[in-house]
């Protein structure tokens, strides 16, 4: 599945533009995502020395991903141009509706989706 992660908030902690450390369990999960196929891009509203920022920090942390900010190869061919929303199978960011539940819950709950997604494929 393709998994779109937001990174303030969700990935780290601290109050934008701040970077407190990550939160428990992010990178635990986000690289088991990885290291079972999925693809992960960081979408954030970070941009300039900002982003960067944000993308050195991943890396000294030893958080992977795919991408950032932009579609996987096969999707950014078909939505060339059309906004700036990415396309992914599912999104996490501490801004949904219910709020973000922490990294074990949405581990869970990429299991139950990843259940569901390859049973209609």
């Amino acid at each position: 599945m393709i998994i779109a992660i937001d990174f303030d908030g969700t990935i780290v902690r601290g109050k934008y533009p701040d970077i407190d450390g990550l939160q428990p369990y992010a990178k635990q999960v986000i690289n088991e995502l990885i290291s079972e196929g999925h693809y992960v891009i960081i979408w954030t509203c970070r941009t300039g020395e900002k982003l960067v920022e944000a993308v050195n920090y991943l890396l000294e942390q030893g958080v992977k991903f795919n991408r950032i900010n932009d579609h996987e190869p096969v999707n950014a061919s078909r939505y060339v141009g059309i906004g700036r929303k990415i396309y992914a199978h599912c999104y996490i960011d501490d801004k949904n509706i219910f709020g973000f539940p922490g990294w074990k819950e949405c581990e869970k709950e990429i299991q139950r989706l990843e259940t569901e997604y390859k049973a209609a494929h």
